[in-house]
């Protein structure tokens, strides 16, 4: 499907305050609500029916579930009972181990935790069938409304559950996030950081545990200080080791959610700890300091208390720090807000969105390894103006995500390898070209290009101009994506790509010399021989001859001009409005038209007959027009073939399109011009 451009005006961010109501009736959860009350009904969601296309999209369900409503699966049901924990949280027959590991870490942050789950709903007197929680997408928050038909087997839920039979929450929230995304089976595989993002709107951070800074410890302590949400994983080496057990209890492959970081005094030394959580509800590490291990015993009781520390089998456990760094790989930190980690006190950072998207054949150019498309892909200028406090250096975080990969796997849609490069910017304004990639190295890019929803890193560089280019590792591949740029001091951001200009010649009115030349003489004649005695061109005559001409001329492909075409031509040349074009009107036509076919070949590189739709901003520009990507877009996918070639008839058609609307634009904003004269005058 073809991804459009729209919009890529740096924007604010998201404020918390309200919420996009997402219901297909336009209305607001209290607006479904009170009509089911008033009714007498329990809510029954049209977009989100209680049947299997909600369940999975690529297999049928492996036995029979029903659906039903918590007040059908037990007697007292309870939205939330004695406060949203992560206890709450235990793994069902999804692989969305994942998104669990993130609603773990949600349950730290009461305050987040209420943006999300809002805590004004129950299964009380006023009881509907109808639930709402909140998410964060792409710089918005969308309430997503549900009802409360929940899947099951022999009674018992069948995917995310509490340790409590009675309680809810959890459950709905999984459906609410499943809707979101499309179905149950879309939240397959995922990375914890990309629900930690939905849930809070922050941006995150990978650390590589095996190359983590020396103050790694301290590094953990800031983000759950400052309640940001912290998962971990170990690798896997391939598909069978995926929830492979390992000796010691941990998974590998498997989303664990990091809930504590502590010291503790062990026989006269302070010993740094570390609290994890497996969101199966069990299976926990069983090395040192485990639940049951007897570094346990030589802690006092009180100390234990302040820790939490209980031998229980419900998927939490501590584990010394320096154990922690060997056994894992992965950890991913979601900032509520991108505070520096790495000072000691909370910076209020500056953030602009952008929104784009990547169309194959226009701007889906790939990574530098693809030379010939890489400088068509967006362009985002960043000018740093303001050195961060008492330093050299401007810091910024940039962070790409692709949108709605997750809710497009039902098409076939996977998670694109994305990145981005980061160039200082030339004097000059404008599309940056091909030969400036070539001969210009890059200042700094994204660790890795990888196949996340969303890359992010931290940067520091020196005040200046800077180019930031968003890309696919593979040219041709498709995506919406928004780019987040945050910066400590106010950075001013632009898309070199959403310009709009028109430098056209103006008109030629070719004087009669004194004496033809033979060339004149012989086009006198050609035109006489067409239009016969009227000596003028109507459509179909121009139709025989642009076509007899076009057809013989050499190195270009050439099919064929309609009537269409050329009466277009004729629109846009025709000075008299008798609808046929004059000799004088005609000749005006053909230089132009000799001066778009040297356009064409010197874009067609590789001197195939027809050029590249990937040269088209080029060949247009030569021409006197640039595009935004909105039109740009729209031009390759309306004349160019599906090898992104475009043949010299269909440049013809898109310059007489061009040429036209030009006209157009240019005599209404004269006739707008005189109209504010006259009222000033007036």
């Amino acid at each position: 499907m073809p991804y459009l451009y729209r919009d890529l005006k740096p924007r604010p961010p998201a404020l918390p305050g309200a919420a996009r109501a997402t219901h297909s009736s336009g209305k607001a959860y209290k607006e479904l609500k009170q009509e089911c009350l008033s009714r007498g009904v329990l809510f029954e969601d049209p977009d989100f029916p209680a049947c299997n296309s909600s369940l999975f999209f690529s297999e049928k369900p492996p036995i029979p579930f029903i659906w039903k409503r918590p007040t059908d699966i037990v007697k007292d049901p309870k939205f939330i009972l004695g406060g949203a924990t992560r206890t709450d949280i235990c793994q069902g027959d999804l692989g969305d181990c994942w998104l669990l590991a993130a609603i773990a870490s949600l349950t730290l942050n009461e305050k987040t935790l209420a943006r999300v789950v809002p805590l004004d709903q129950n299964f009380g007197p006023d009881y509907a069938g109808i639930f709402h929680f909140q998410f964060w997408q792409h710089n918005e928050w969308l309430d997503v409304v549900i009802d409360d038909r929940l899947p099951t087997f022999k009674g018992r839920l069948v995917f995310l559950h509490s340790a409590e039979h009675n309680e809810f929450w959890s459950a709905l929230l999984e459906k609410a996030y499943a809707k979101l995304n499309g179905s149950y089976e879309a939240l397959k595989g995922g990375s914890t950081i990309e629900a930690m993002e939905d849930f809070t709107g922050g941006v995150g951070e990978m650390y590589d545990v095996k190359k983590a800074p020396d103050n790694f410890y301290e590094i953990l302590e800031k983000a759950l200080k400052r309640c940001s949400m912290v998962g971990c994983s170990i690798d896997t080496s391939s598909a069978a080791e995926s929830e492979a057990k390992t000796p010691f209890g941990l998974i590998k492959g498997h989303a664990y959610s990091v809930t504590g970081i502590d010291e503790v005094s062990y026989r006269g030394q302070q010993v740094q700890l570390i609290r994890i959580r497996n969101p199966w509800g069990q299976v926990e590490w069983n090395g040192p300091w485990s639940d049951n291990s007897p570094e346990w015993r030589s802690v006092s009781p009180s100390e234990q208390k302040r820790l939490s520390q209980a031998a229980l089998d419900d998927g939490e456990f501590w584990m010394k720090f320096e154990d922690f760094k060997v056994h894992f790989d992965k950890v991913e930190i979601c900032n509520l807000t991108p505070d520096a980690l790495e000072d000691s006190t909370a910076h209020k950072w500056e953030v602009t969105i952008h929104q784009g998207s990547w169309v194959r054949g226009s701007t889906a150019g790939g990574c530098r390894n693809f030379l010939e498309t890489f400088w068509t892909n967006p362009q985002i200028k960043l000018h740093l103006t303001e050195k961060d406090d008492g330093q050299d250096d401007c810091t910024f975080i940039a962070a790409l995500m692709q949108k709605d990969r997750r809710k497009l796997k039902k098409l076939g849609a996977e998670m694109l390898t994305i990145g981005y490069s980061i160039y200082e910017s030339p004097s000059r304004d404008g599309h940056l070209g091909k030969d400036f990639f070539r001969y210009h190295p890059s200042k700094a890019r994204s660790k890795t290009y990888i196949n996340l929803r969303e890359v992010s890193n931290r940067f520091k560089l020196p005040p200046g101009d800077y180019i930031l280019v968003p890309t696919t590792f593979e040219p041709h591949q498709e995506a919406d994506f928004c780019l987040r740029i945050f910066s400590e001091k106010k950075a001013i951001t632009e898309d070199l790509d959403e310009n709009l200009a028109i430098d056209l010649p103006e008109p030629l009115n070719p004087t009669p010399s004194p004496q033809e030349t033979e060339e004149e003489k012989q086009f006198r004649a050609l035109f006489e021989q067409i239009s016969g005695k009227d000596m003028e061109i109507a459509a179909e005559e121009l139709k025989y001859v642009l076509n007899a001409v076009l057809k013989k001329t050499k190195n270009i492909k050439f099919q064929n001009l309609s009537l269409i075409s050329c009466r277009n031509i004729i629109s846009l040349m025709d000075t008299s409005g008798n609808g046929k074009l004059e000799y004088s009107e005609f000749k005006v036509f053909w230089e132009k038209m000799k001066k778009w076919i040297n356009i064409f070949l010197q874009f067609d590189f590789d001197k195939s007959g027809s050029m590249s739709s990937y040269e088209l901003r080029s060949a247009l520009k030569a021409a006197g027009y640039q595009l935004n990507n909105y039109l740009l877009q729209l031009i390759v996918l309306r004349y160019s073939d599906k090898q992104f070639q475009i043949e010299f008839d269909d440049f013809l058609n898109c310059l007489i399109r061009l040429e036209n609307a030009s006209r157009v634009f240019q005599a209404l904003s004269v006739k707008n011009k005189e109209f504010i004269n006259l009222n000033i005058g007036e």
